[in-house]
């Protein structure tokens, strides 16, 4: 979908884009200045494959200020993104026919690459009406012997929903009947939370430490999308495999990100509460507009900068060019073909009716896009009329 806007603003259309997953904030100046410092320091040589020994001393530090959890420098690798961590644990530990337990809706990639790893992805249904969260029963009912991972991920992209402390610690005392299942906890919103506290799983159960690999990254909180930094932590010969992982494909991330990394995790962080507010009110603000538009019906996310809108209320009806709306995908191609809205179907998120739209955009934007969504609901009719 973003794609497919970028070609249409390149053809001179006034699209909205709301599909892709990145803050429209810059990098924060104290950032853009460390990164600038290692560049005129030299610091643009081949770095360790696990990442420069001062950047994952930054992250020793930042998993026990915040959440308490207790890692060696050795437990720690950072690699180009988040997404580049979650891919090295799964090929690093995956064996063909093994099992990843992944809660839907999920973020488009997690299935993916437990195909690309030869493991078996077993997507389990969470519904709107349970929060979008995994209940214990779910989780007891779909674990077997071939279950390696259980992957979380909170606040979650795409619908926002955040896990309790509460809500964990019942997943918790399944894990604890199954030993064989490690948990993959992909925390890259961990800061993004407005209506709920952050909990860490290994910090809810600490016996679960030695089975739990934590993964985060700097892209999301402090607006550094393209520096491409995340890290992952967990038990050393897991860490140790995705390091040979990784060094025989990308080898490191960027030197230049990883000194600029080490200043968004270790220096000042007050920018980031500025962050949480303006998308708190960007997030109010598109909620409300949603829930006007005729057809659709959006919760209130505790977490992440994505509304994820029901859009059950649209299927059935036309279009004013006669088209008719038949899954979520044809309602995303007619609000982008005929408004000028790029949206994210929920299929794609492995749920559907819904449409995913992000909130990162500037205020301007988002208060156009909505306008333009509930007159593209109410331009559609009812089959027959």
């Amino acid at each position: 979908m973003t794609a497919r806007a970028a070609e249409l603003k390149a053809a001179g259309a006034d699209v909205i884009a709301l599909s892709q997953g990145e803050p429209a904030f810059d990098t924060p100046m104290s950032i853009q200045d460390a990164g600038i410092a290692a560049i005129r320091a030299g610091k643009t040589r081949y770095t360790p494959v696990a990442g420069v020994g001062p950047l994952r001393e930054a992250i020793q530090e930042k998993l026990m200020r915040d959440h308490g959890l207790d890692y060696a420098t050795d437990q720690i690798t950072v690699g180009c993104g988040a997404k580049q961590v979650v891919f090295n644990a799964l090929f690093a530990s995956l064996d063909p026919g093994d099992e990843v337990i992944i809660p839907t809706p999920c973020w488009v990639s997690y299935p993916d690459m437990v195909t690309l790893a030869d493991g078996v992805p077993v997507l389990v249904p969470c519904t709107e009406f349970h929060g979008f969260k995994l209940r214990a029963d779910a989780l007891e009912a779909c674990i077997t012997l071939q279950t390696k991972w259980l992957m979380l991920n909170s606040p979650n992209n795409p619908t926002g929903a955040v896990y309790s402390a509460g809500d964990l610690a019942e997943l918790a005392e399944v894990l604890r009947r199954h030993p064989q299942v490690f948990v993959l906890s992909d925390d890259i919103y961990e800061k993004l939370v407005y209506d709920a506290s952050f909990a860490a799983i290994a910090s809810v159960a600490p016996d679960l430490f030695e089975r739990t690999l934590v993964v985060n990254g700097v892209s999301k909180a402090n607006a550094m999308t393209g520096w491409r930094v995340g890290y992952g932590a967990g038990p050393q010969p897991l860490i140790k495999a995705m390091n040979v992982i990784q060094g025989q494909t990308s080898s490191h991330t960027s030197s230049i990100s990883q000194y600029a990394a080490i200043e968004a995790i270790a220096g000042g962080q007050a920018y980031v509460a500025g962050f949480v507010e303006a998308f708190r009110a960007r997030r109010d603000l598109v909620v409300e507009k949603l829930n006007q538009a005729e057809g659709l019906s959006c919760r209130l996310p505790e977490g992440a900068f994505y509304a994820f809108a029901n859009c059950a209320g649209t299927i059935g009806k036309r279009t004013p060019a006669g088209r008719l709306i038949k899954t979520d995908t044809d309602f995303a191609m007619y609000l982008l073909s005929e408004f000028a809205v790029a949206v994210v179907p929920g299929s794609g998120f492995m749920a559907a009716p819904y449409v995913r739209i992000s909130y990162a955009a500037e205020p301007a934007d988002l208060e156009r896009a909505c306008d333009r969504i509930i007159a593209a609901c109410a331009a559609l009719t009812e089959e027959g009329k």
